[in-house]
């Protein structure tokens, strides 16, 4: 069974993919669009992960607050889960708290000297790898 992990942001969605064990993420790809609004072709380049990769389960980012509190950020996450449930339905879409995950990510990638050039290009994907793997890490702690 594939998971598939998403960093929703204004401009960028990133994606992750699980093993099939369900073991592990993976960065997949960065989905870029010129503007917010504009979503109907990443949900459909979405469509095409889910069919390639037999996806099964989506894993969506929702940045809280520090406070724990939903901000506009929380607000336009559940607007496009909303838009996914309509496009795909019977997919289970799971909301996964990210906090710290762009930053966590963000901080791997200094670590690991990749410019500012390089991470601009990939921050999101592996920040959507960070909050596959923590489902992945919860999901393997319950069972």
């Amino acid at each position: 069974m594939r998971i598939l992990g998403l960093d929703y942001g204004e401009k960028t969605i990133g994606v992750a993919l699980s093993d099939p064990f369900g073991w592990t993420a993976q960065g997949l790809e960065i989905i870029r669009r010129p503007e917010e609004g504009a979503i109907k072709a990443s949900i459909a380049r979405l469509g095409e992960i889910i069919a390639e990769y037999q996806v099964e389960k989506i894993v969506l980012g929702f940045p809280k607050n520090m406070n724990n509190t939903i901000g506009p950020r929380c607000e336009k996450t559940l607007e496009f889960k909303a838009k996914l449930e309509k496009t795909f339905p019977g997919m289970e879409i799971i909301l996964m708290d990210e906090r710290l995950t762009t930053a966590s990510a963000k901080r791997v990638l200094l670590e690991a000297d990749v410019s500012r050039a390089k991470r601009k290009k990939v921050i999101d994907k592996v920040a959507a790898s960070y909050i596959l793997q923590a489902y992945l890490d919860s999901a393997a702690n319950k069972a």
